[in-house]
């Protein structure tokens, strides 16, 4: 029958559509169109006619070419192309009378299951998925997604377990743009990550559609399945990532970046129980085809950053994975805006736990499953996300992270793990403010360790990283609280911080200010009731960096209660890194006598203090509130010129060492800590 009817559809989703899609009553007042699914947000515009044909292609409606017509392919030469996929009528297909929600596209693509039902094809009874695409960059997207198959494909055990499948496509006219152009893809299970995510019995379910068993954790490096929900989630975020990590190393080893890593394009199939990467409709290569000089310098340079952004993709995919609530767009917006803002990714979790954490109702499990193997998680989450591109991780360095091997794999940590785990350590443990002798002594343990690993020993290396806001963590020194005593004024301390800025001139000059808040508590019931007058200390001075050295005496007679480093200490320190655990990365045999340190030559300092409001109007109050700070405070805070060298500086951690020999453990914060 070659009959052509138009009908005025008052639709405003609805642009083109071929008329083999649909079928229709041969009547005015009605029409029925298959189920389909297409996501648009463009606002409703005037009626459009909608071309109907039966067979004659060519009286569909136009589009708008954004291309340049000028040169016209054949249509034998792009059959050519595709000739390693197969070309599809839709005679060849039964359209499914419903399309899973997940599995909706863009806004110019129309979405429909189907099953396969010509009995010569080898696809006989497969179900698929028919990806319709109307507008002309969609259509250039398609037939993207097949040009790269070719290479994918050469790996046919890597391209079915990691790749979702192009099985070929359905076109009328390859050189006319007004004909519609559709994918047959492979089914690759309803639902994306993101739906499975967002599932309030995600965990199980995930566990029970990946069949989770003896052999599919030790893929892993783990040898048990069950016990408590951290466990069990960690294993599968390992499995995840590691999956996800294989598929992505697979097609950057092709020479190709995905540019479009989204939990959306995620697949997890029920079948072989992998991740499915998405259709590379928009995969970038990574060598241009130009023949200029200078060419293979340009072409490497373009590939470190293409694979950069993928990587990059990735973290923010992990991120998700592991702190829930991130899941929510607003949530998601400040992350994001942490890193566009230039904040290093190291200080991701000082940012986390006091603006994200704070306010969150889905618990600590993310925290807590980053903080395992000693931080080993901030770790590769600060690599996946570093605000450099060449400094993020790539896919094989992050299969070999510590984080995604599970405990049965050996794995030799290099010496920037090392420094990082030793750091996430101290942190945890300061974090318990339980200061007993056992924790103290091994707080002093570990920043001794730190010190002999300081990365950044001359000074030179300090005036890009020093300057910045540090909060005061741990001191090695005295602790005096309120508990054990009577104070006639009883203050509360609340957060200590240190700014250094960098000074005009000289370069080697900073401006040092501690900004310490308390609270001065009036009456007797000062342990339930915390509310009182609130105020400020601030201290300033500068600072000139000099190169210098941390002399380590053989005998020391040291009186102090609680000996900041004390040959215990040191002891220890050289017997753990003498281990055969640590010897291959850190080669020591005995305790140095000296170490390099960056030397701060201190100059006057000026201290004024700020209250809320009076205090009574009695002068001697005020007094004896800032004798009592005085007292709960670490005197190298109060007094900057105690403060006379730095002994470690990483994006994240300083130490600094006072003239009595005690330590301040300092975390870099930012300003939307």
């Amino acid at each position: 029958m070659a009959c052509t009817e138009v009908y005025s559809i008052s639709s405003p989703k609805m642009e083109y559509v071929e008329g083999r899609c649909f079928s229709f009553i041969n009547s005015s007042t009605s029409l029925k169109l298959w189920p389909m699914i297409r996501r648009t947000n463009s606002p409703i515009r005037r009626k459009r006619k909608l071309g109907v044909s039966c067979s004659l292609p060519n009286t569909l409606s136009p589009l708008g070419s954004e291309e340049d017509a000028s040169v016209v392919p054949s249509s034998h030469s792009l059959e050519d192309e595709f000739s390693h996929v197969t070309k599809f009528k839709m005679s060849d297909f039964k359209i499914r009378n419903r399309v899973s929600i997940d599995l909706g596209g863009r806004g110019d693509e129309i979405v429909f299951e189907a099953m396969v039902n010509d009995s010569h094809s080898p696809l006989y009874k497969t179900r698929v998925v028919l990806r319709q695409l109307i507008s002309a960059r969609a259509k250039r997207r398609g037939r993207r997604a097949i040009e790269v198959l070719k290479r994918l494909a050469r790996r046919k055990l890597m391209y079915h377990s990691y790749s979702m499948q192009v099985h070929g496509y359905i076109c009328s006219s390859m050189i006319d743009e007004n004909s519609s152009f559709t994918l047959v893809l492979g089914h690759h299970g309803s639902s994306s990550l993101r739906h499975w995510l967002q599932r309030s019995d995600w965990l199980p379910t995930l566990e029970a559609t990946l069949s989770l068993d003896q052999e599919s954790v030790r893929r892993v490096g783990d040898d048990t399945i069950g016990g408590p929900a951290i466990s069990r989630q960690l294993r599968l975020i390992r499995i995840l990532m590691r999956d996800l990590l294989i598929g992505v190393n697979y097609v950057h080893s092709h020479g190709l970046a995905h540019t479009e890593l989204r939990l959306e394009n995620l697949h997890i199939s029920p079948v072989d129980k992998h991740i499915k990467v998405g259709i590379l409709g928009n995969a970038a290569d990574f060598n241009e085809a130009d023949t200029v000089d200078g060419t293979s310098y340009d072409n490497m340079d373009r590939r470190r950053m293409m694979i950069a952004f993928d990587m990059r993709c990735v973290g923010f995919i992990m991120a998700k994975m592991v702190l829930r609530e991130l899941m929510d767009p607003t949530t998601f917006a400040k992350f994001k805006a942490f890193l566009t803002k230039g904040n290093d990714s190291s200080c991701l979790r000082e940012f986390l736990l006091h603006d994200v954490k704070r306010n969150s109702s889905a618990g600590n499990f993310g925290i807590q499953i980053l903080d395992r193997n000693w931080g080993a998680g901030w770790h590769l989450l600060s690599l996946l996300l570093a605000p450099k591109p060449l400094d993020r991780i790539s896919c094989l360095n992050a299969l070999r992270h510590p984080f995604l091997c599970g405990p049965k794999w050996r794995v030799n940590p290099s010496i920037e793990v090392i420094r990082w785990s030793l750091g996430s350590t101290t942190v945890r443990i300061a974090e318990e403010y339980i200061y007993g002798q056992q924790q103290r002594s091994r707080l002093a343990h570990f920043i001794e360790l730190m010190e002999m690993l300081n990365p950044y020993p001359k000074p030179k290396h300090w005036l890009g990283s020093f300057p910045g806001k540090w909060r005061l963590l741990y001191c090695t020194g005295r602790h005096i609280g309120l508990t054990l005593r009577q104070p006639s004024v009883r203050v509360l301390i609340g957060e200590v911080y240190l700014t250094i800025s960098k000074a005009s001139t000289p370069k080697t000059t900073f401006s040092a200010a501690s900004h310490i808040s308390f609270t001065v508590m009036a009456g007797g019931d000062w342990p339930h009731d915390k509310s009182g007058v609130g105020g400020k200390l601030q201290v300033n001075t500068y600072f000139r960096l000099r190169a210098g050295r941390r002399l380590y005496l053989k005998e020391e007679t040291d009186t102090s209660k609680f000996p900041s480093a004390t040959p215990d200490a040191q002891a220890s320190a050289v017997k753990r890194l003498s281990s055969k655990k640590w010897r291959k990365a850190i080669p020591v045999n005995e305790f140095p006598s000296s170490l390099s340190v960056a030397k701060l030559v201190s100059t006057e300092t000026e201290v004024t203090m700020s209250l809320d409001k009076p205090l009574s109007g009695n002068i001697e109050v005020a007094q004896k509130a800032l004798q009592e700070v005085r007292t709960q405070i670490p005197p190298e805070m109060f007094d900057l010129s105690k403060i006379v060298c730095g002994t470690y500086l990483d994006s994240r951690l300083l130490v600094l060492r006072s003239v009595n020999g005690s330590a301040l453990v300092l975390t870099r914060c930012t300003n939307d800590s």
